[in-house]
């Protein structure tokens, strides 16, 4: 994957920052300047950012992990809906529900009664009921589906999360630093950097900035992904291997395996003696 330059970027936009009178001062060391009351991003920043990020989400979906990605922003829904699919990983496009981390057992059971109506829908089961009552429980599972589909596949912590605008997902970004979880984050120049462990300043408004930083993320999984199936694969083929003997080549007994003979022993041993037939016991010690 080649890496991004800063033309690719200045053309999606990506250094456009918020207006000077909006910026939080804690993001100073990423700002360049300043251009018509709007502060201009460094875009050495964002790159350097971009790298860190690229490299720990792919030991991370190399290690088997899961990554959550979040926005809920009108603009960037449908790019956080396709970084989903194409990685295979949890998403979160609606509004962030409370406790989905730090209650993840609730949020467990609110997918186990969306899988509950879907069965019944399935199976006609909701024909027993009124109208009223057919007509309550399909607007249950509307809601259901529009808050936490996203996240219907995710049955553990994630390892990390990726949020575009820490600022508009405070709640998502807590409970996150919360239980540990590292926070990647896409922000502007308005948002708190200080929560985020890793990050990516840059253009979260504009579709083309997000769309062209989220991408570099994606591929980064995917390859992560790739070298994990490629692993399993290699172990799978070794173990199979393992499991083939050749004819003529089985495994020999080993002397090793037969307890060893007692130091001393006693044994019985006949002396004939002229004229006397007399058996004697002797102790004798064995030679090895």
């Amino acid at each position: 994957m080649e890496p991004l330059n800063a033309q690719q970027l200045i053309d999606a936009g990506v250094h456009f920052g918020c207006r000077v009178s909006r910026w939080n001062p804690k993001m100073a060391p990423y700002i360049y300047g300043r251009r018509n009351l709007i502060h201009i991003i460094d875009l050495r920043e964002t790159l350097r950012g971009l790298l860190r990020a690229q490299s720990f989400l792919r030991g991370l979906a190399a290690e088997g992990a899961q990554i959550l990605w979040v926005g809920t922003k009108r603009q960037v829904k449908g790019v956080i809906q396709d970084a989903g699919q194409q990685t295979g990983m949890p998403v979160v496009t609606e509004r962030w529900i409370g406790g989905t981390l730090t209650n993840f057992s609730v949020i467990r059971s609110r997918l186990r009664r969306l899988e509950e109506l879907e069965t019944m829908e399935e199976s006609g089961g909701l024909a027993v009921h009124s109208k009223k009552m057919i007509s309550t429980l399909r607007r249950e599972r509307k809601k259901i589906e529009r808050n936490l589909s996203g996240i219907r596949e995710m049955t553990a912590i994630p390892g990390a999360m990726v949020v575009i605008d820490p600022g508009r997902e405070a709640n998502a970004v807590k409970e996150a630093r919360r239980l540990g979880v590292p926070v990647i984050g896409l922000l502007d120049t308005d948002c708190d950097p200080s929560v985020c462990d890793i990050v990516i300043p840059g253009n979260d408004d504009a579709l083309r900035s997000v769309r062209l930083l989220l991408e570099r993320l994606v591929k980064a999984v995917e390859e992560g992904c790739a070298a994990r199936r490629e692993q399993s694969a290699a172990m799978g083929d070794s173990e199979r291997q393992g499991e083939i003997v050749p004819m003529g080549d089985e495994p020999r007994p080993t002397r090793g395996n037969k307890p060893p003979p007692p130091l001393r022993q006693r044994r019985e041993t006949a002396t004939v003696v002229p004229g006397l037939e007399k058996v004697q016991s002797t102790d004798t010690e064995e030679t090895p």
